[in-house]
């Protein structure tokens, strides 16, 4: 199959940054399979740190639940659900602390309408739909961009939502950790030395979102130079 080189140097971009991705997953994964043989000092699970931590802000209308997989704990502002993963749910651990109190910031956005979080969730569906369609988009956009360049603008355009998407993503990310560092440190979940790998394994979490949206910027620019230096 033939690729442009417009395309082509468009796939090296994906394939660099995939790369970095990779690395960064795999270190974020090696730390927390680390944090997650140590034990915390107050001996709580994270079901019940996840508790204890909406308990002290005054949430009492988020359900906690148990999820599936590996790190795929996640907080869904229109259920208002906390769902935390196997190895989090019910293990006592600086992993499992740090987790369910990340996912419990985001359930303190969301009862505080953090601005941030507000926005995000109002661009889902649009993210969603733009995400289902602007590869194609794309796609014909560089075939066709001699004849129809409207259509790589189109293109660039849903590729601009979704990129504006992982940009949002990155202040509710951190907020959510610190959040969850401060309240875990001032709720004494954790000692010192416990507390400095629980932030550590956050900052490999947001390094994750700071990857994606760096790719997608350096797409997007890639995309929009293509269609500047286009031929008439």
């Amino acid at each position: 199959m033939y690729f442009s080189p417009e395309y082509t140097g468009l796939m090296v971009i994906g394939l660099i940054f995939a790369v970095i991705g990779m690395i960064v997953s795999n270190t974020l994964k090696k730390r927390f399979k680390e944090y997650s043989k140590i034990p915390i000092r107050s001996g709580l699970t994270g079901r019940e740190v996840a508790e204890k931590m909406l308990h002290d802000n005054g949430i009492h209308d988020v359900k906690i639940v148990a999820g599936r997989g590996m790190l795929t704990d996640h907080y869904n502002p229109v259920t208002k659900t906390v769902s935390l993963s196997e190895p989090v749910f019910g293990t006592n651990s600086i992993a499992s602390a740090a987790v369910a109190a990340h996912e419990c910031g985001h359930a303190v956005q969301h009862a505080q309408a953090y601005r941030w979080l507000t926005l995000r969730s109002k661009l889902v569906p649009v993210v969603q739909f733009s995400s289902s369609i602007m590869q194609w988009v794309i796609l014909l956009g560089i075939v066709f961009i001699s004849s129809f360049p409207q259509l790589l603008l189109a293109g660039i355009f849903l590729f601009g939502l979704t990129t504006l998407f992982s940009i949002i993503t990155l202040p509710v990310e951190f907020d959510a950790s610190k959040r969850a560092i401060a309240w875990m440190q001032k709720a004494n979940i954790v000692d010192d030395r416990q507390w400095l790998k629980a932030k550590n394994a956050l900052n490999w979490a947001a390094s994750t979102y700071v990857v994606a949206a760096l790719s997608s910027i350096a797409s997007l620019l890639y995309l929009v130079m293509i269609f500047l230096g286009r031929r008439d």
